[in-house]
């Protein structure tokens, strides 16, 4: 399918059916396969044949889906993981250890952000946080001896902010280690983060890529491009031979194509085992067969309400890329060429308690914790999604107390419009 343009991927990638096989990608709901003998299955477990034998690590059904979405972020090779949340922990962890060092952005969701600074410092990975638009000298500032990867989201969830690409793919580039973007809001059709230097993509499917709400998942992608044997003494567990696989070094074994994904499959879903279910994967794949038809009018909502709330007097300030007066504007249309998502952040004069009393007015966007929908929805962040957070951090994080994120649907953005007119009337 490499031939082919995004929108016929997003329809046909991952899954070619032989002469009567089904058209659909099929559900795959068995836990084992059977093999006729003990040593077609010990390949398997050697890594010697391509192959299923528990979905635990792997299922085909899956492996459809995955090929999908490598093929839309031009990856070499990726595999998918039963929330956003496990994607992102499997692409930092499978280079990470006790005693390594992780520099991100600061503005990332929250709960990312507390995976990263809270959980994985338990296991003794710490982290640097800086600004999404750190200067070179600030980036480079933030580095150790042991850092071992670079993260950041393209659209920040909820800040909004528009992470500069380039700019942190050199910065890791140059200290040997690799750029480990989180697409989830822009997906590929707005955004395609390895064409700007990235080498791992994360996504959580359960936003856009599913698009209705009806199935968790995640997804790792692999550029193919980093070379890890260059920098082999950062990376032990790719490049030294893993005794629980008979000794296979997998940057050797399988390449740059290759070997991120055959470990993070091999070793860590092995151990850790967060599949996504064959059922959830099929469900994904549906979304995404239309991702490429949706996107642009999320975008459109979006761009639509932004310009309202902008010129509504109760408005203190609106936070969308699309408009001219956005701070990351530029760098948006450079990387997103627009708004790039239907989400929409504002804080109404007031604060928190304008902010409450407008949200109980709505008809019908609805209050869940949820974003990327079909159907539009909102939030209070801070009482929500990133309440784990110090008033400190959400500062940080470029998220007040009182703001509102508005996720744009399908709907008809003048329906959307009128609803914010009379939630607004408090």
């Amino acid at each position: 399918m490499s031939d082919y343009r995004l929108n016929t991927k997003c329809v046909q990638a991952g899954y070619t059916p032989s002469n009567g096989e089904p058209r659909q990608i099929p559900i795959i709901q068995s836990t084992t396969f059977k093999y006729d003998t003990s040593e077609d299955m010990g390949k398997l477990f050697d890594l010697e044949a391509s192959g299923y034998f528990y979905t635990r690590l792997q299922n085909p059904t899956n492996d459809y889906v995955a090929a999908k979405i490598a093929a839309l972020e031009g990856g070499t090779a990726g595999m998918l993981t039963s929330s956003g949340q496990a994607a992102n922990f499997y692409s930092l962890f499978n280079i990470c250890e006790c005693g390594s060092h992780i520099v991100s952005s600061s503005s990332i969701y929250g709960g990312t952000f507390n995976l990263i600074s809270v959980t994985m410092k338990k296991m003794g990975i710490d982290v640097t946080f800086v600004a999404p638009d750190a200067s070179e000298e600030e980036l480079n500032a933030a580095f150790r001896e042991n850092t071992r990867a670079v993260f950041g989201e393209t659209i920040a969830n909820p800040a909004l902010t528009v992470l500069d690409i380039e700019t942190y793919a050199k910065a890791a580039h140059a200290h040997g280690v690799p750029l480990i973007i989180d697409n989830t809001f822009p997906t590929p059709v707005n955004c395609r983060p390895i064409e700007w230097g990235a080498d791992i993509v994360t996504h959580s499917t359960t936003k856009y890529m599913d698009g209705h709400g009806a199935a968790v998942g995640g997804a790792i992608v692999d550029s193919g491009k980093f070379d890890w044997m260059a920098h082999a003494d950062l990376f032990p567990g790719l490049t030294t031979p893993d005794d629980s696989y008979h000794g296979i070094t997998y940057a050797e074994k399988f390449g740059k194509e290759g070997a991120f994904i055959t470990k993070a499959t091999a070793q860590i879903m092995r151990d850790l085992g967060s599949i996504q279910s064959p059922q959830n994967a099929f469900l994904l794949n549906l979304g995404l067969e239309s991702l490429h038809v949706r996107m642009p009018r999320h975008v459109e909502n979006g761009q639509a309400i932004a310009e309202f709330l902008e010129s509504h007097d109760k408005v203190e300030s609106v936070n969308y890329p699309g408009l001219k007066s956005n701070k990351y504007y530029d760098v948006a249309q450079k990387y997103l060429g627009g708004g790039g998502c239907g989400v929409v952040s504002f804080v109404l004069k007031g604060g928190r308690p304008a902010a409450e009393s407008f949200m109980k007015r709505l008809k019908l966007a609805a209050i869940e914790t949820h974003v990327a929908d079909a159907r539009t929805c909102c939030l209070n962040p801070a009482t929500s999604t990133h309440r784990q957070m110090t008033e400190e951090q959400l500062n940080a994080a470029g998220i007040p107390a009182g703001m509102v994120r508005m996720s744009c649907g399908l709907e008809d953005k003048a329906d959307l419009i009128d609803d914010l007119k009379q939630a607004l009337e408090f």
